[in-house]
Order: C-alpha cells, then structure tokens, then sequence
C-alpha cells in the first residue's frame, strides 16, 4: 500500500499479533517488539522483512520508523504513547488511550503540539455495519433514537490489569457516542466480582443525555458463549447490529406501536437485511491509520474521540465504586479552538481572579478571589492558591500545594509535589495572626524540590534548586542548591538545572556551556549560552 510508512508494533500478544498480521498485508509492517524472544522467533519466520527486537527504547531511537502501533496493557498505554511522541512518531494505541483523563488530555495536547497523528483503537468505528448504522441514523430511517444498548459478553480472555468495564465497555462507548451525538450528562454503574476480589467480572452500565436518550452497557467474561449485539431503538425504526451473526450483521426492524381502546399493540414486522461491505474491520482500522500519516488527516478515532469515550469510562467507574451512586457529566469541549486556558470541571475559580492563556488547571485545585495566575502554567490536583497571590508565567505546580497570601511565585518557578509555604512565622490557633503574614519571594527559575518546606519571611533566589525534604529558614542565594534541615548550601546549579563545578571562582556548565562567577556565597551567570553562541 505504501512505500513510505514502516510500522512497529509493539506488544505480539493477544491482539498485537493481529495488528502485525494487518499492517504486513498492507505493506506497512516494519518492525515486531516484544520482550518474549522465543515467540519473536516464531513470528520473524512468518514475517521475514521485519525487524524483530525485544527492546521498546531501541525503537523509539530508531529514526527510521516514524510510526508506531502499541499493543500493550492497558496501564501501560500513557507512558508507552508519550514517550513514542517524544521521540516524534506518530501512535495508534490501542483502546484506551489511558486510564486517567488527565493523562489522555497531555497525550492528546502533545501529539498536536508535536504535529503527530494520535489514534485509538475504537475498533467499531471502521466495521462497516456500524458505518451503515450510524448513515441510517443520519439520514433519520429509524426516526428520533429513544433508546440504545449495549451486550457485549463472553467467556472470554480474563484480565487482571483492568477490569471488565475498561476491557469490553469502551468500544461500545465510542459507538454509542457517535450515535447520539452528544456526551452523557450523567451515569451510573454496577457491577459483581466472582474471580477476584477487586477485580469487576460483569458490570451493567446506564448512560442519560441531554436529549432524553438513554442507553446501557452490559459486559461480562463470564457468559456461556460470545455475544455482541447493539440496539438502536427510534420511533420509526429498530436497528440491530449483531457482530457475531456471520452473515446478516446488520437488521432493521420497522415494528410500530398501534393503540388499540387505550391499550398499545406492537405491529410486528419482518426484518429487514441490510447490506454491507465485507472487509475486516481491523484492517480498514489499519489503513485509515496509514493513510492518515501518509496524508497528514485527523483519524476518525484522534485524541478528542478517545478523550470523550475516556471521560464515559471514568465516570462509570467513580460510579461503580460508589455502589451505583449516579455521577454527573458537565459538558465540555476538548477542540483547542475553545477557551484560552483548560479548567478541569472539578476546579473552581472564584469571581475577581485572572488566569492567562495556555494555563492549565486540572482536579480539585481551587484559585481564590483576587489571585493572578500567568501564561502557560500547569496547576496540578488538589492545589489551593489565594486569596491576592499572585503567580508568574509558565509556572508548574505539582499536586497537593497551596500558596497562601504573602507568597509571590516569579516567572519559571517549579513547586514539587506536596512542598508547603508557611506565611506566619509563630501560628497559634487561639491567636488571629493575619497581620503578621510574612512575605515569601521565589524568584525567577527557581525550583523547589517535593516535600520541602519553605518558613515565611525569605527570599528564594534565581535559579536556585532546594532540594526534596528540605526545610528553609533563611534567604537562599540565586543558583544556589540547599539541602537539609536546616537548609544548608551545598553546592551551585546552572539555570538549565545541572549542577555547576567550580574551579577556583570560575565554572562553565557541563550541558549548556553557560559560565559562571563566584564571590563568597554570591554566584553570578557570566555569559550565557545564547551568548556564547553569539560570539
């Protein structure tokens, strides 16, 4: 199909072996990466122009393949995606994307930041029955959709890493998103475990819309033999998209309700076949992935489809472990073209505060009347700041921070996670203190390692480091590294963060080649990189 794109698939197991077998018939197949040597032997003889290693970072060096399919556990997929866009490939992952939304955000915002082709493996999207079902219900010849749902069962392949839910549920999610058009606005999930103890076997899963649509999702490995049916109920129609029928996959039924005295009377009628190409689903999954790289196009099922189907899953789960407890969806859209910053629906954002462009907030994080926040900022879980703080730009705060009132973050500031301000320097709880806050000053660049403690009333210097655990009682110098308690100077960094060595009063930074001066405890940057590279 092309002499261009060379795939590598990573992870032969279960599925994987399925996507080798695809992309080979499709000309594309350039490498197999599996950690098991024995069965790379065995498919090398099959596949003899591949490539066969069992080593994954050997094929994220490798420039030659600029495309990788993973095929690996599902707890597995967010690392094994970001590190493959890192090293600029383009990444068919299969379902799900992840197993957090705030993962499958980072991932879809940096295949776009990247300009990389992302895409998931929802594979109903490319079966051509559901192709034809979804044209129908455009065309409106089942009328308004009232009613979906979903079996998918099986005595089937018994995971341990994920539970039934994300296994089975997530294609069936991806298709009945498409249906509707829209995103549930609220659902709720239960289900037994029979095999495991914290592991769900059978999970039945109901899904509300905006529109009055309601579907449901019944998975389960635990079935006497394999079931995939969907229903699509609308007022004219009835669709039934049967995978496992080998022939007619694909039935209308143009029953109707007829009332009778005041009695409704079903007016049954024979079912209608409908015809559909007859290709393997995968392997029209595998082309439009080629064929998106080849041809730089948006895949059916990117990073905002994934992230959609992604959001379903989560909240099925809060739900499922919560004993069925119905847990809402606020709508919201991920295209880039919408807001000019990201707030996660669990954040909230008091009235009077300022946030800049590309800044990110993400879960439970909490900004306080009167605080400023800069451009390009990443806000991590359960992070408080405020009331009147103000922090610079492209700031990272790591989870479970809080900046309080008195503390000032400068530009490039880096919070670890868990490292705490203090504001007052002798906090009683029966005497008020609030106007004794003591005014802590991070300057520019500075990084302020996990779970260190910074006591009000000091300045952080440029580029200084502090290291994890460390607990600051005194002004740190610009690019000085502190460690301890109390912190003490143990040596110097270079503002791009590696560790400076002296020479007398003179050092040049081993990575970035800027130089520095020192005088006592005062350490000064002589030249920087940018000018040295100018001269």
């Amino acid at each position: 199909m092309t002499d261009t794109v060379k795939v590598a698939v990573v992870g032969a197991g279960y599925w994987g072996k399925n996507l080798i077998r695809n992309f080979d018939s499709l000309g594309a197949l350039g490498a197999i990466c599996d950690t098991r040597k024995e069965a790379l032997k065995e498919f090398i003889k099959t596949y003899p122009n591949a490539q066969a290693t069992d080593s994954f970072q050997s094929i994220l060096e490798d420039t030659s393949f600029e495309t990788v399919a993973i095929a690996a556990p599902a707890e597995k997929h967010y690392q094994m995606v970001k590190e493959s866009l890192l090293a600029d490939k383009h990444v068919f992952v299969e379902k799900p994307i992840a197993l957090h939304e705030a993962e499958g955000i980072e991932l879809h915002e940096l295949a776009l930041k990247k300009k990389r082709v992302l895409m998931v493996g929802h594979l109903l999207q490319y079966h051509p029955a559901v192709i034809k079902l979804k044209q129908l219900v455009s065309d409106g010849e089942l009328g308004k959709i009232q009613y979906i749902y979903s079996n998918r069962l099986n005595l089937g392949k018994i995971r341990r890493e994920e539970n039934i839910l994300w296994s089975f549920a997530p294609h069936d999610i991806s298709v009945i998103l498409s249906l509707t058009g829209e995103m549930p606005e609220r659902v709720t999930s239960t289900g037994a475990r029979y095999l495991h103890q914290k592991v769900e076997d059978v999970t039945l899963s109901s899904l509300s819309f905006p529109s009055g649509i309601r579907a449901h999702i019944f998975v389960s490995w635990l079935h006497p033999y394999k079931e995939q049916r969907l229903v699509v109920v609308g007022d004219r129609k009835m669709a039934l998209f049967d995978d496992v029928e080998p022939e007619d996959k694909l039935l209308l039924y143009p029953h109707s309700i007829e009332w009778k005295d005041h009695v409704p009377v079903p007016n049954k009628k024979e079912a209608e076949k409908v015809q559909i190409e007859r290709v393997e689903p995968l392997r029209e999954e595998c082309r439009h992935f080629v064929d998106c790289v080849v041809r730089n196009l948006k895949p059916k099922t990117d990073g905002e489809e994934a992230l959609r189907v992604l959001r379903v899953l989560e909240a099925c789960q809060e739900s499922l472990e919560n004993e069925g407890k119905s847990v809402s969806l606020k709508t919201r859209s991920y295209d880039t073209s919408g807001p000019d910053f990201f707030v996660h629906e669990t954040a909230v954002i008091d009235p009077e505060c300022e946030v800049g462009s590309e800044t990110k907030i993400w879960h439970f994080s909490h900004i306080i009347k009167g605080s400023r926040i800069g451009k390009n900022c990443n806000i991590g879980q359960n992070v408080v700041i405020g009331p009147d703080v103000t922090v610079g730009n492209r700031v990272k705060i790591q989870n479970n921070v809080s900046i309080y009132p008195g503390v000032t973050l400068e530009d490039g500031v880096f919070c670890g996670p868990s490292m705490v301000f203090t504001n007052v320097y002798n906090p009683r709880s029966y005497i008020p203190r609030k106007n004794e806050f003591r005014h802590t000053l991070v300057r520019e660049g500075a990084t302020l390692g996990a779970n260190s403690t910074i006591i009000c009333g000091h300045t952080i210097g440029q580029f200084a480091f502090v290291g994890a655990g460390a607990v600051v009682t005194e002004d740190v110098p610009d690019f000085a590294l502190v460690a301890g308690n109390p912190a003490i100077i143990k040596g110097w960094m270079c503002r791009c963060g590696i560790r400076l060595h002296f020479d007398g009063n003179a050092a040049t930074c081993d990575a970035c080649g800027s130089r520095y001066g020192k005088k006592g405890n005062s350490v000064k940057e002589t030249r920087s990189l940018k000018e040295s590279k100018g001269k």
